[in-house]
């Protein structure tokens, strides 16, 4: 079957446009913080779901709503905290005296885009309400099941969980993440244009610039850009050096790693992949695509052991060691 790359290209930064605009209107709200924008922008298009963790500081909150200032979409924000109760996120059945029928009040989960902030401040069972909306699109109150607005996409918030307060995600529920972002204090010049701003009152903020028609443009012109089998056999090796690093050659990982990535991190790699060629234009994958994602897929989903923890070997570490030695094609 023949492809014409331009063809696809051409498609691509018709259908892209979009993307220019929402950056710009995110640099009202924020500065800095480019890896974070452009990973929000790869999970909306990617339909995945986005898991931020940083210190309390760093505009995760502020960035996530200068998105959804963006799109033309619902939006709702859902402050996580250790006595919230799963009704409170998904809605529960409510008495109607006149019928003398319960009826469903949905709660607000049932949005376009949900801010899950400070996510694992919130105790096991609220966490896991969560499971069913971020893999099936839908939330069961009652014996009925209703359907999500279309499109869903939970960016959630946490801090570290070694700080005080906070419950570890399940990890069940982590590998529902697309995408988990590790945010870093921002440089001093842009500290120093931080402290301008908070200076003055803020005139510009962000505009809506796009909606669902642009969204669903760009996730049904994903699956023509070119992905060769050479790269798709990378990006299984890759994966599969998480779970047995001696047979990739990587023996000195052999202790550090409790359990390696499932195969959903396979496919989010590979959609990822896609998505970060979108992004930059090309109707076709490239390796070094797959190395700019791979740490956010990953880092969430390879569980390190006691060994590594003892070492002070971070998940990240791994990945980095992984992707040095695991031959590009």
């Amino acid at each position: 079957m023949s492809y014409d790359v331009d063809a696809v290209a051409g498609r691509i930064a018709d259908a892209s446009g979009f993307l220019a605009d929402v950056r710009t209107e995110m640099a009202k709200a924020i500065v800095g913080q480019r890896y974070m924008v452009e990973r929000f922008l790869l999970a909306l298009i990617c339909d995945g779901h986005v898991l931020v963790e940083g210190v309390p500081g760093l505009a995760k909150t502020t960035a996530v709503k200068a998105l959804a200032r963006t799109l033309r979409l619902g939006f709702a924000r859902v402050q996580f905290t250790p006595d919230l109760l799963p009704s409170d996120l998904v809605g529960t059945l409510v008495y109607r005296q006149e019928t003398a029928e319960f009826i469903p009040k949905t709660g607000p989960i049932f949005t376009n885009v949900l801010l899950g902030d400070e996510i694992n401040r919130a105790p096991a069972k609220v966490q896991s309400a969560l499971l069913e909306a971020m893999q099936e699109r839908q939330v069961t109150i009652g014996e009925a099941t209703h359907p999500l607005p279309w499109p869903f996409l939970v960016l959630a918030t946490q801090n570290p969980i070694e700080q005080e307060g906070t419950y570890p995600l399940p990890e069940a529920q982590v590998d529902r993440f697309m995408l988990k972002l590790a945010l870093d204090y921002p440089s001093r010049d842009e500290e120093s244009e931080i402290i301008e701003r908070h200076s003055f009152p803020l005139v510009d903020e962000p505009r809506p610039v796009c909606g669902a028609d642009e969204i669903r443009r760009a996730r049904a012109l994903l699956p023509s850009v070119y992905m060769d089998p050479k790269v798709v056999g990378y990006i299984l090796d890759i994966v599969a050096a998480t779970r047995e690093p001696a047979e990739a050659g990587i023996k000195d990982l052999e202790l550090l790693i409790e359990y390696g990535a499932s195969p959903r991190a396979s496919i989010h790699l590979a959609l990822a992949s896609r998505g970060e060629a979108f992004i930059r234009g090309r109707g076709y994958v490239l390796p070094e695509d797959v190395k700019e994602v791979a740490p956010d897929v990953l880092r969430h989903r390879v569980i390190l052991s006691y060994e590594a923890e003892a070492e002070e070997v971070s998940a990240d570490d791994v990945i980095s060691r992984i992707l040095a030695r695991v031959p590009v094609p």
